[in-house]
């Protein structure tokens, strides 16, 4: 299913023990966690792209105390997968959704994410389930029509590379952040739908939308990991606890 992420390859990839070999030659290494490391020199404009370790852990920090459950819940809801479906999560950070969906549901799930700190998160917490360190902005390193569900959670927008390894009769959820969310932090945000539906138009139509929105009483330490976690602006530094929204967007498209 994996395909080789060398520029102008894209050769089927091949387990060996403790890498990954395609006709060509090409080599990459599996992870003591377990991920697969696919990124090439031309994928990083850093050292280290992607999630630091420190907002990796940030993020879990939340999620392991329910502040995203809410969120959660809304997207497992519009996605209805079944145990039968093969889902991708294209810029899955420590693979809080795609994992948990996967426990619930029994399919087969692969994420994807540029962030090795955040791909070895994931590849601990989660084993039963496949982790590329890869650049889905660029390919996405797998066979053509192979997944009937992509997600992309506040995340990469590939639409051509999104269409290519979907099935014709896939779904693609997109979750882009709500004029609503951390409002409290950065105040009232822009809508973000109609540009969304305007970078899939060529490739996606529209199928389904709805708005998940939560609120959470955040103690002085789960402030400082909210900013540790993000990276958008904020209005002004919170001191002490406070009451935080949280809110996206979900949007369905199915092939055009």
């Amino acid at each position: 299913m994996l395909v080789c992420s060398v520029r102008d390859c894209g050769m089927p990839l091949v387990r060996e023990e403790r890498r990954l070999v395609c006709p060509r030659g090409h080599s990459f290494d599996i992870a003591r966690s377990g991920y697969i490391n696919l990124l090439q020199p031309q994928d990083r404009r850093s050292k280290q792209p992607g999630d630091t370790a420190a907002a990796v852990r940030a993020r879990r920090r939340l999620h392991d105390r329910g502040v995203t459950e809410p969120l959660l819940r809304g997207i497992a809801e519009l996605v209805a997968a079944r145990p039968s479906d093969i889902a991708l999560d294209a810029g899955c950070g420590d693979g809080f959704y795609l994992g948990s969906l996967a426990r619930e549901g029994g399919f087969d799930a692969h994420g994807i994410d540029i962030s090795t700190p955040a791909i070895d998160a994931a590849a601990r917490r989660y084993p039963g389930c496949e982790w590329i360190a890869a650049n889905a902005d660029r390919f996405v390193p797998y066979a053509d029509h192979l997944f009937s569900i992509v997600l992309s959670i506040t995340a990469r927008m590939n639409a051509p590379e999104f269409q290519r390894v979907l099935r014709p009769d896939g779904k693609l959820l997109v979750a882009v952040p709500a004029p609503d969310d951390l409002i409290e932090l950065r105040g009232a945000g822009r809508d973000r739908v109609v540009r969304t539906v305007e970078t899939f138009a060529n490739h996606f139509t529209l199928a389904d939308r709805r708005r998940v929105t939560t609120a959470a009483d955040l103690d002085a330490e789960s402030v400082h990991d909210l900013l540790l976690s993000i990276y958008r602006p904020m209005r002004k530094q919170p001191a002490g606890e406070m009451r935080v929204t949280f809110s996206l967007d979900l949007l369905m498209f199915r092939a055009a």
